[in-house]
């Protein structure tokens, strides 16, 4: 099995916050992490970083939380993608484009279509995005 992992889910693995369904979501992802190839676009450790560098900014998060969390996703086979800047300037931001969503969200949706498998995402727009494009959200069967 193989899915797209968006940073939505990841912060919930680390922030352990959101509705209880997000939450339970979040969880059940991670359980298939070790069963399955993850993808997330080239984006992806820029935006987990720059989120974990915010939240110690405003102490909610020590130094020392955001470096074992990082030490575990950096544990985990997820694979990181690259993308050419052709590939952005094409197909990223005209998907951008046409579901109104960021250019970040939209190399998550991207690569999901690129290579045909489903999206774990928490993100209510990029969920409606990848519904709009024919984008499964990874579990949501089971939820």
């Amino acid at each position: 099995m193989s899915f797209v992992l968006d940073n939505s889910v990841v912060m919930r693995w680390f922030f352990g916050d959101g509705s209880q369904k997000d939450l339970e979501y979040s969880l059940a992802v991670l359980e298939q992490v070790p069963l399955s190839r993850v993808m997330v676009p080239a984006v992806w450790s820029l935006e987990v970083t720059n989120v974990i560098v915010r939240a110690e900014t405003k102490g909610l998060v020590s130094e020392a939380r955001s470096a074992e969390f990082v030490r575990l996703l950096a544990d985990m086979d997820i694979k990181e993608e690259t993308i050419e800047s052709s590939l952005v300037f094409g197909n990223v931001l005209s998907i951008a484009r046409r579901y109104s969503i960021s250019t970040y969200d939209a190399s998550y949706l991207e690569l999901a279509m690129r290579n045909g498998v489903e999206l774990a995402t928490l993100d209510v727009d990029l969920i409606r995005a990848a519904n709009q494009a024919g984008v499964s959200q990874f579990l949501s069967q089971q939820m």
